[in-house]
């Protein structure tokens, strides 16, 4: 139905806006003197320029003052630096720390935390000794006083250590 009203169709659907044909010639004109003009950019090269560049370059780098170069450490600085290592360094080789203690001036009751602490046993302190050390006479002679056993008893054994089972 709609095919056979297509030739009787008398507009076109298409429009152009107001007064288009009346400044259409103006507008192409414009375009015509813009294209004109932008056809010389406006800068120009001197003659033989890019033969020349090089050159030129090549004579403001070279002719440049070699730069001065300033080191971070100085022979003074490093001088000053070694001696004081080497004095820090004879001050411990020195024999004034070479005091080694002596048994005599430890006290027993720090021994023997340090024995207790460790977890050291009989067979590691009997190696220490010598054969001298272990005679028979050294613990014969030795005498404990009675009250010295009993105090030493109550202040380092438990009532349940004592406590035969």
């Amino acid at each position: 139905m709609k095919q056979n009203k297509l030739h009787n169709i008398k507009k076109t659907g298409f429009k152009a806006p107001e007064d288009y044909f009346n400044t259409l010639e103006d507008a192409i004109l414009s375009d015509i003197k813009l294209k004109k003009t932008s056809s010389d950019s406006g800068f120009k090269l001197p003659e033989n320029y890019f033969d020349t560049l090089e050159d030129k370059i090549i004579d403001k780098v070279s002719t440049k003052a070699p730069t001065k170069v300033v080191p971070l450490f100085r022979k003074r600085t490093i001088i000053y630096i070694s001696s004081a290592a080497a004095a820090v360094l004879l001050l411990f080789n020195l024999s004034i720390f070479e005091n080694k203690p002596s048994f005599d001036s430890l006290d027993f009751e720090t021994v023997e935390n340090y024995i207790m602490s460790e977890n050291i046993g009989s067979y590691e302190i009997a190696t220490l000794l010598s054969e001298e050390d272990l005679l028979e006479e050294n613990f014969i002679e030795y005498k404990v006083e009675e009250e010295t056993v009993k105090t030493y008893i109550l202040d380092n054994l438990d009532v349940e250590d004592i406590i035969i089972e």
